[in-house]
């Protein structure tokens, strides 16, 4: 059952994104962000850890659970270290991350060539 509702609850997220680009007419920059911030704004609610034992991948693969990653992280490390903590943290969660997306586009941008 787990995998359905990997399926339904990320498709779900993939057609509120898809009805942000068709219906409001947002740029793909403005509904990343948009992405981002909600997942953030339910994390820090308390409702994104609810939600992955319930979806699983569904909602920790889409561009949501990058926002939750950055409040998860800042505020694991508030309680730990103090204000400081909630800068450091958001960069300890999400460093692997970054940096990976950083790898693959400078491998891509050498492997393929630009149209121009």
């Amino acid at each position: 059952m787990i995998y359905f509702w990997a399926f339904v609850v990320g498709g779900l997220i993939c057609v509120i994104g898809q009805l942000m680009f068709d219906v409001a007419k947002l740029t793909p920059a403005h509904t990343m962000a948009t992405l981002v911030v909600a997942g953030a704004i339910i994390d820090g609610l308390g409702w994104y850890e609810p939600l992955i034992d319930f979806a699983g991948a569904g909602v920790t693969v889409p561009i949501t659970s990058f926002g939750n990653s950055l409040v998860h992280g800042a505020i694991l490390d508030l309680h730990k270290d103090g204000w400081i903590g909630a800068v450091t943290g958001i960069f300890k969660t999400t460093s692997a991350g970054i940096s990976a997306a950083i790898v693959f586009s400078f491998l891509a941008a050498l492997l393929v060539r630009p149209k121009g």
